[in-house]
């Protein structure tokens, strides 16, 4: 593992986040934080008749591992579900904590394997996808 941790590709993908303006009227809206770093996150959806992303907002403030987390999971989060993307919260968790080999199905998200022994990163490396994931249930919570 001697992978440096802020690499050519995390740095390159913490300065291009896709979706990075808050929506002017979303379903729902989540905001998490790592209370370690203070990296926050706030992501905007808006749903499709089958309860997948329509459109996503957000706003990033972050370390460039949160920036680069969230320009992952914005760039693949349109037409997912809500159990696409707690599956891929889930996986992510997962990975970072140890309990599995790689980080799931999400594509990208093996760049965090050099910061697995950086546990104080982890929290920001998740919040783009904790964000999500709960905006999307609640989303579909408010449609029903």
């Amino acid at each position: 593992m001697n992978a440096p941790l802020y690499n050519s590709t995390i740095l390159r993908l913490a300065a291009s986040i896709p979706h990075h303006q808050r929506l002017a009227n979303p379903q729902a809206s989540v905001e998490k934080r790592s209370p370690v770093c203070g990296s926050r996150v706030t992501v905007d959806v808006v749903l499709d008749e089958a309860g997948r992303i329509a459109e996503i907002g957000q706003e990033v403030r972050a370390c460039a591992l949160g920036q680069a987390s969230a320009s992952l999971m914005a760039a693949e989060a349109i037409g997912r579900d809500a159990d696409e993307l707690a599956a891929a919260r889930d996986a992510l968790t997962a990975f970072l904590a140890g309990e599995r080999p790689d980080p799931g199905d999400w594509p990208g998200l093996d760049i965090f394997l050099p910061a697995l022994p950086h546990t104080a990163r982890h929290a920001s490396i998740r919040l783009a996808f904790e964000a999500v994931a709960e905006a999307v249930r609640l989303a579909g919570e408010k449609a029903q």
